[in-house]
């Protein structure tokens, strides 16, 4: 096993995405020859060729058309968004087309691609460099949203994902790209979409979060397990579909549950976590 930060399971991942399936195409801005502005796919071209590892004109519209086209045609196309605030100019290829390929033509197409989005705040830069835009995503039938927290479970995770049928919108936490390293093998073993993943067991309080707040979280439980405080850590994962059973199963135990998520306030996706518990788990 190698200790490696999340930026390098991601690379990881995709390196052995495309050694084991040579439909797997990347694409976006730099991804190439400069191995992409945060260098998620360095060494890519160098090994799979500029037919599989392809820069594209700075035009994240047709970046998504191709990406789209490409995925209907039998390929599993990665598009690069670059960074959150660039990836409004993708959502109509995304949401009116990926999303709802397979039900408009009634399953005769399909539609497996990945789209990676550089994701959230914390590493001071500028407008449109800093977003948390995942419950955009989260409102689109046919689309799932994926948000990994950790080197291991973005290794694990993006294997899933570019093995998935259908189109993965898939952020990455850029504040902790580099935050910390972990053991992971390059095994070519995916975990579970669509579950959440019990992080700490307790019996005081749920804390429900994903991304680069889960770190935080479970440092706060040890805290809190300082004081005497039992509290249970989910990592959510997988934004879309919500693993709700998981969350409602702990809520049940603990009675109380605290959403910890970075977004902004109106309408970010923790309040559809919290609904669901009001609806479901509380009185």
């Amino acid at each position: 096993m190698a200790q490696i930060t999340l930026i390098e399971a991601v690379t990881m991942a995709l390196a052995h995405e495309m050694a084991r399936d040579p439909s797997v195409i990347v694409l976006g801005e730099d991804v190439g020859v400069n191995g992409g502005v945060f260098r998620a796919t360095a060494g890519l071209q160098e090994k799979f060729g500029a037919e599989r590892v392809i820069d594209t004109p700075l035009d994240e519209t047709s970046i998504a058309g191709l990406t789209v086209g490409m995925a209907t045609q039998g390929m599993r196309p990665v598009a690069e968004a670059q960074f959150d605030g660039f990836v409004y100019p993708m959502v109509d290829h995304i949401v009116c087309h990926a999303a709802r390929m397979r039900s408009r033509t009634r399953g005769r197409l399909s539609c497996p691609l990945v789209l990676r989005i550089p994701w959230g705040g914390g590493i001071r830069a500028p407008e449109h460099h800093s977003e948390a835009n995942e419950a955009i995503f989260t409102n689109v039938p046919g689309l799932r949203v994926v948000m990994p927290s950790s080197p291991g479970r973005a290794y694990g995770l993006l294997l899933a994902a570019i093995r998935d049928p259908d189109p993965v919108v898939w952020f990455e936490p850029k504040r902790i790209y580099r935050q910390y390293k972990e053991e992971v093998a390059d095994d070519g073993e995916a975990l579970p979409l669509d579950v959440c993943f019990v992080l700490r067991d307790g019996s005081d309080v749920t804390l429900v979060t994903w991304g680069a707040q889960v770190k935080e979280t479970l440092e706060a439980a040890e805290a809190l397990a300082a004081e005497g405080i039992s509290a249970e850590v989910i990592d959510v994962a997988t934004l879309k579909p919500l693993d709700m059973d998981t969350i409602l199963e702990s809520v049940r135990k603990t009675g109380r549950c605290v959403i910890v998520h970075e977004a902004p306030r109106t309408a970010g996706f923790g309040a559809e976590a919290a609904a669901q518990l009001a609806e479901r788990a509380l009185y």
